[in-house]
């Protein structure tokens, strides 16, 4: 499992005074104002910056980091990603899942065979669909609901579904 958890991307500079707009990529932007401290991938390093001030504008998160009072000190920074540790990220509720700890998962069906390899999470907005890689080719996308999904193991990296009737038929062929 992946020790960060990434919840924003800067895009650019806000105002003259060292403050940033960030693109939350997180499902709750509100949660920035609980965090004291922030990591930013800067390409070479991670660089652990405290966060002095929190505010919202739109669908981004303006934050202010301690010590970066110009333009140009945060300039530099300009589409970098930014991570929290698993153990500063929101706790999730009974039957829900980080998408970085789905990915790679191996996903059977009921019966035990094996169907493939859960490539991505596609959040549409009703429903998550999970795009699974077949084993013998092709891909088929798995709604997220009840009736389909079973149980995630993610100690055992396994995801066990109930394909809906006809589901396979509808397989993307690479």
């Amino acid at each position: 499992m992946e020790d960060l958890l990434q919840v924003g991307a800067i895009t650019q500079p806000h105002g003259v005074h060292g403050e940033v707009k960030v693109f939350p990529t997180t499902d709750d932007p509100k949660r920035f104002k609980k965090l004291k401290e922030i990591i930013l991938d800067t390409g070479k390093e991670k660089k652990v910056l405290e966060i002095e001030s929190v505010r919202f504008f739109k669908q981004f998160v303006i934050l202010k980091f301690k010590g970066m009072d110009t333009m140009n000190d945060v300039e530099i920074y300009k589409h970098r990603n930014l991570y929290v540790t698993r153990e500063n990220a929101v706790k999730c509720a009974k039957d829900e899942y980080f998408i970085v700890d789905l990915i790679g998962c191996r996903v059977v069906d009921e019966n035990d065979r094996a169907l493939g390899i859960l490539q991505d999470v596609i959040q549409t907005g009703a429903n998550d669909v999970y795009e699974v890689k077949l084993a013998e080719g092709g891909e088929v996308l798995i709604p997220a609901i009840k009736e389909c999904i079973l149980s995630v193991d993610i100690e055992k990296r396994e995801i066990r579904v109930h394909l809906l009737e006809g589901l396979l038929d509808e397989t993307i062929r690479a």
